[in-house]
């Protein structure tokens, strides 16, 4: 029986980091043996906020990989590429933006959002508004049945919906199958001062990491604010460090901080030092087999080149049909 088809990708605008690791490439991981998975580097998406100074782009790109495989990825299981060595994305996002209202775009809610958060970059462009289009294009062209999804990402792939069936009224066709949000529960995971782990906010436990900054890093994290001294008696709930132990500790560690934190009977220190053991126990093997790809890279091009044919041929296929059904040579 042939197995459904998943996509997605992650966007190249730098290392990716813990909360990455865990809300979503772990997930993808577990995903290739149950469907036909098609996971990708999103070069070009990196451009619509970096298209100043894109020289990022490739140090990213080859970081992504390397952690794809590292964390478990299979190309033998999944096919694993680089959009921009599909051109036919490109040529599908083109034909797609010629059918896409404007008044579609302008209401994605992470339009406003991002232009409000990057207010230090112009991105007034349309390659930033029609950022949608492209995300549309990446879906379709597979002709996939599922994207991973949280919950608050549903608005984003309901537009990428909308288009296909825009595209198959127009054209009285069928080509492109609406695609479905594959719901997961994607845990948060907070960074070093609270917030949501993000490269944007600098409080990222990078991948790329080595042990001795991972170690740092964890033991600088800010606690509960009430515990300024050893002896005071603090509120778990309120530290990050408490919400990390939840996604990496034993229920009996968790249980075991949670009481040493409300009765002082542990300190902060011990408490991050059960964290930092548990970080490392998960993070070990993705280390020593990113060590092996980062001195091997001829091993990653072998590896985006093969997934790139296979996509390029899948890509190629239903261009074909949307040539035909618009009446295009």
């Amino acid at each position: 029986m042939n197995k459904e088809r998943v996509l997605s990708g992650m966007q190249a605008s730098g290392k990716l980091h813990l909360g990455n690791l865990v809300g979503a490439l772990k997930n993808w991981v577990s995903l290739q043996d149950k469907y036909d998975c098609f996971y990708f580097v999103a070069d070009w998406h990196a451009l619509t906020t970096g298209y100043a100074d894109p020289s990022f782009i490739k140090d990213s790109t080859a970081d992504l990989l390397v952690n794809f495989i590292a964390a478990g990825l299979d190309p033998d299981k999944a096919t694993i590429f680089i959009q921009s060595m599909v051109p036919q994305h490109a040529e599908l996002h083109l034909l797609l933006s010629m059918i896409s209202p404007l008044g579609w775009l302008e209401r994605v809610p992470s339009y406003k959002e991002k232009q409000e958060q990057l207010k230090e970059k112009d991105l007034s462009t349309y390659g930033f508004l029609g950022y949608p289009v492209l995300q549309t294009a990446d879906i379709i062209i597979y002709r996939a049945k599922h994207v991973p999804v949280g919950v608050d990402q549903m608005p984003h792939l309901e537009i990428s919906r909308e288009i296909a069936r825009r595209f198959n009224y127009l054209y009285s066709t069928d080509v492109f199958p609406e695609p479905e949000g594959l719901l997961t529960q994607f845990p948060k995971v907070v960074g070093l001062d609270g917030r949501k782990m993000s490269k944007s906010y600098d409080n990222a436990i990078y991948l790329s990491d080595p042990p001795d900054v991972v170690d740092r890093k964890i033991r600088t994290m800010m606690t509960d604010p009430a515990r300024k001294r050893r002896g005071d008696r603090g509120d778990p709930e309120l530290s990050p460090v408490f919400q990390l132990h939840k996604i990496f500790s034993t229920k009996e560690e968790i249980e075991f901080v949670a009481h040493g934190c409300r009765t002082a009977e542990i300190g902060c220190i011990d408490c991050k030092k059960i964290l930092i053991k548990n970080v490392f126990e998960y993070l070990e093997p993705i280390w020593k087999k990113r060590d092996e790809l980062v001195n091997r890279p001829e091993i990653l091009f072998e590896i985006a080149e093969k997934g790139a044919e296979k996509a390029r041929h899948e890509a190629e296929e239903t261009m074909k049909l949307v040539r035909k059904n618009m009446g295009l040579i």
